[in-house]
């Protein structure tokens, strides 16, 4: 049952393991390989931290930095690639074939090239099939929280999560996922703009016809416009 449930979670992932925005070796870990990975993780930023020139050993605000920063790593911020999946409840849709859309999930990520936060909500909608099985709710918030919760680019995240709810909606007729996001990389570096967000949006069956219905209710619902994806 074990073997069957760790094969299922490998397969909702589409990159390589132990990369930043796929899950860890030995996925899902236990509590105690987490706490080895924490001190082995604290050893090196403090290492780190003494290469920038920091005197963070005599500093009473920093001196438990490098602890706090793993544990935010492991037990927060990377969750996703430690942690599995819960199990998955799927219900029959006893005959119902329209879209099934929730709005407005919150995610928060980290951009895997400078480890800025990424900030911002994912909007998923998919289209039941004749034979087609639903999942419960919050189910799809537990899909954006897995995969959020790691190094990520935002068209890859976006893309990631459309996979996963793709497998777990079986025979579904349609899925599309838009991530709306700000990246304090673009904030807080570089070019230092504020205010400027991303969007992204990963679609497949019926939602790649821009005339479809199914996809014209969606980008309605999320009041997302073609001429210049307004919120």
């Amino acid at each position: 049952m074990e073997n069957n449930r760790r094969k299922f979670h490998t397969e909702l992932e589409c990159v390589q393991k132990g990369f930043a925005n796929g899950i860890a070796a030995d996925n899902p870990l236990t509590d105690e390989q987490k706490k080895e990975m924490i001190e082995e993780a604290a050893y090196h930023y403090g290492k780190f931290l003494t290469a920038l020139k920091c005197d963070w050993e005599n500093d009473p605000n920093s001196m438990e930095t490098p602890r706090r920063v793993a544990k935010a790593y492991v037990n927060d911020l990377w969750a996703g690639r430690y942690n599995a999946l819960s199990d998955v409840t799927s219900f029959p849709s006893d005959g119902y074939q329209g879209i099934v859309l929730e709005k407005d999930i919150p995610v928060v990520s980290q951009c895997s090239h400078h480890h800025q936060t990424i900030g911002g909500v994912v909007h998923i909608g998919y289209v039941v099939g004749d034979e087609g099985r639903v999942i419960g709710l919050s189910k799809l918030n537990r899909i954006v929280e897995l995969f959020g919760r790691r190094g990520a680019i935002q068209e890859q995240l976006t893309s990631a999560i459309h996979n996963a709810v793709d497998k777990i909606c079986e025979k579904n007729r349609g899925v599309i996922v838009t991530t709306v996001a700000t990246h304090n990389c673009v904030s807080c570096r570089g070019v230092k703009h504020q205010g400027a967000s991303m969007v992204t949006t990963k679609a497949s069956g019926v939602f790649m016809d821009n005339n479809n219905q199914a996809r014209k209710e969606f980008f309605d619902s999320l009041k997302i416009n073609n001429g210049g994806h307004q919120i």
